[in-house]
């Protein structure tokens, strides 16, 4: 869902003045662009999967998953633009699949709290906050590519806190609407979710796929494991080979990432617009 979404959202935002970058207006014209309108769709269908998902597993299981999106889109694009799909790309899409795959085995996450303390919370969202604000303003005055990959990592970074505040919102649901509404966690979400649209929409209409679709892709699931990991203790294996293994898992699945995202199947996308 999330990679249709992609897809069709990047088309409809390419088309808009740029003018419009970071603004609402910019929202106001894309609810007037069908295409767009039915990647939003797509968008809801593959968050209420998300919420669920969080509410059943850990963080750091969830997220992570999250990067087969870009694998759908590689194929969906490489149909729309008329176009096969190399070998390069067949290596890629496993080096993705292989990533994740020895992360999850190796790091063998398992589940920690559903809340935690108001502290926690304060910091977590003020070191989110600080970095997604300080990654907008350094694309200010950019030439196109690098304010697409700024503004793509801000929205991954605001997406990454937006999985915390979904996981507690997910558990509070489970004690009824009532009790959903009296906390504040919801609220903070509904303000995240609008920010890092309007930051994403204005990464897709700065630049390709190429550009925006890997960082955001990468930036997310690693924000997310550091968030779970630290700040809802769940716990991942910590010994000195776990960890090297890791870190060249998640290495191998970013490299992955961005030789999809450099597919001429996805680079077309912006093309066929």
């Amino acid at each position: 869902m999330y990679a249709v979404a992609s897809v069709l959202q990047q088309r409809g935002a390419a088309a808009q003045p740029a003018e419009d970058a970071l603004r609402l207006t910019l929202l106001a014209r894309l609810f007037r662009n069908r295409g767009w309108l039915l990647g939003m769709g797509c968008d809801v269908v593959g968050y209420g999967l998300q919420f669920v998902a969080l509410g059943h597993g850990p963080i750091v299981i969830v997220q992570p998953l999250l990067v087969c999106g870009l694998l759908f889109a590689l194929p969906m694009g490489a149909a729309w633009a008329g176009r096969r799909l190399r070998r390069l790309d067949w290596v890629a899409a496993l080096l993705v699949c292989a990533g994740l795959a020895v992360f999850l085995l190796v790091a063998a996450p398992e589940s920690g709290q559903s809340n935690v303390r108001p502290l926690v919370w304060v910091v977590l969202l003020t070191a989110t906050g600080g970095t997604a604000l300080l990654l907008v303003m350094l694309s200010f005055h950019r030439p196109a590519w690098q304010r697409a990959v700024l503004l793509s990592a801000s929205a991954g970074v605001i997406y990454g806190a937006s999985a915390a505040l979904t996981k507690t919102s997910s558990h509070l649901l489970d004690s009824g609407v009532f009790h959903l509404v009296v906390h504040w966690q919801p609220y903070v979400l509904l303000v995240a979710a609008v920010g890092g649209m309007v930051v994403a929409q204005s990464a897709f209409q700065a630049g390709s796929l190429d550009a925006s679709l890997p960082m955001m892709t990468v930036v997310d699931p690693i924000v997310s494991i550091v968030i779970g990991a630290v700040a809802f203790g769940e716990s991942i294996s910590s010994s000195a080979p776990a960890v090297v293994l890791e870190v060249i898992a998640l290495i191998g699945m970013s490299g992955g990432v961005f030789l999809l995202a450099r597919s001429e199947a996805v680079r077309s996308v912006r093309q066929a617009a």
